[in-house]
Formats: structure tokens, sequence, C-alpha cells
């Protein structure tokens, strides 16, 4: 299905986090990541995420979107050796370096069908049962996960997301622009760019929607984003 990571064609529009940018986005402390993308000290078992930035600390958008998806399956009880199978048998199978940041509308069946497999292999009842069960329990879980997302019609892969859609649907994170920091409004102004300013300038929006030429209502969501993920 040759869905490769974009990266190969343009690296600077891969996005580039920090584990604290991590926690704070997706509330995944930098002990899970480690591991995740590393591998874990003193074990054979290899990493989960095949990331895109290798031997630095850096984090890619895709990496990002793995990233959730494997803290949302963590959440269901799927143990890290099914994660890890998975992974490795998808990345295989649809050639690509993203498995988990594939469209949910096309990769849906394939992805419950590979979990199945991998719990069976790993003896695992608790992501069999989830995986073998009822459809519409698995279309939920993938649902919750691909929420606010939207994904390239030619890859299938995440393009952007909209990280508290409901609250912020004017926050956006698209690694292509800001590196692929939140960013608010048409303006595409960071929102720590805003809310830094505005804690200089002592809470007055207004002076800060005239400084950078932006609307109040971004000055606005821009504050009250950063708050919230920083809580």
């Amino acid at each position: 299905m040759n869905a490769h990571s974009p990266i190969e064609a343009d690296p600077l529009s891969a996005g580039f986090y920090t584990p604290a940018d991590v926690a704070r986005l997706i509330g995944v402390p930098s002990s899970k990541t480690r591991g995740w993308l590393n591998g874990w000290a003193g074990s054979d078992s290899g990493p989960i995420i095949d990331r895109d930035f290798k031997h630095t600390s850096t984090i890619s958008f895709l990496d990002l979107m793995e990233m959730r998806f494997v803290e949302y399956f963590r959440s269901q009880k799927v143990p890290m050796t099914t994660l890890r199978r998975a992974a490795e048998k998808a990345r295989k199978d649809w050639d690509s370096s993203h498995p988990f940041a594939l469209s949910k509308a096309k990769y849906l069946t394939d992805r419950r069908k590979i979990f199945a497999q991998a719990a069976e292999e790993n003896g695992d009842q608790t992501t069999w049962d989830l995986a073998s069960g009822q459809h519409e329990m698995w279309e939920t879980i993938e649902t919750v996960i691909a929420k606010g997302v939207m994904f390239d019609p030619a890859s299938n892969l995440a393009k952007t997301w909209h990280p508290r859609a409901g609250d912020f649907p004017s926050v956006v994170i698209d690694p292509r622009r800001a590196f692929g920091q939140p960013t608010v409004g048409d303006s595409g102004m960071p929102t720590s760019a805003l809310y830094r300013q505005w804690r200089a300038e002592k809470g007055n929006y207004d002076r800060v929607a005239s400084w950078y030429d932006v609307s109040r209502a971004d000055v606005e969501s821009a504050v009250e984003f950063e708050m919230q993920i920083a809580a």
C-alpha cells in the first residue's frame, strides 16, 4: 500500500516535538514514551513505533499520532506485547512505517484482524475478545482515536489534528505549520506565543490581539487551550 512517512520527501514538514510536548498534548509521560520509541533498557523488547527521527529525542507528528493510538489501546488493557506484534505485522503487511496513523475508515477491518492475529499468537485473551467480538465496539474505539484527525486522501495518513476539537475548534496541529506546534485561527499563530505574550501583558487580551494582528477570540482560545493542556 506504500503509505510511507512524508519525512522522506520533506523532513521540515514532519513536525518536531519533545517528550515534554507529547506529555502536554496527549498526557503520556516521558517514562512511557521512551520505551515506546526506543525500546526498554535491559530487555530484548524493541520499540513499538518506527520513529522518523531515529537516534534523537525528536518526535514527529506521525509518531505523535501513533502514540495516541498506543495510549488509548493501553487504556483498554491491551498488553504491550500484543501492540508490538500488531505494529510489526501491520508495517510489513501494509508497507507503512506508521500503521497506527492510518485512516480509521480505510483500515478499520484490517487493523482489527491484525490485532486478533497478534492476540492469538501471544495468547492474549483480553485483546482477542476485543478484536473478535462485536464490530461496533472496535469501531467505537477507533472513532475515539480518530476524533479531530484529518487524513490525507492520497496516503491515508493523519494530516492534521484538532487536539481539543470540542472545546477549541480553531486550534489545530498541522506539521507543515509552525513545525507542528498548536496554532489558532487563519493566522496560524502558535498558541504558546499568544499565551506567553498574554502573560507578559498581565492578561490584556486586546493588547495581545493588536500586537499580533489577530482577533481577540483567537487570543482567548489560545490562552484557554494552553492553560488546559498544562493542567
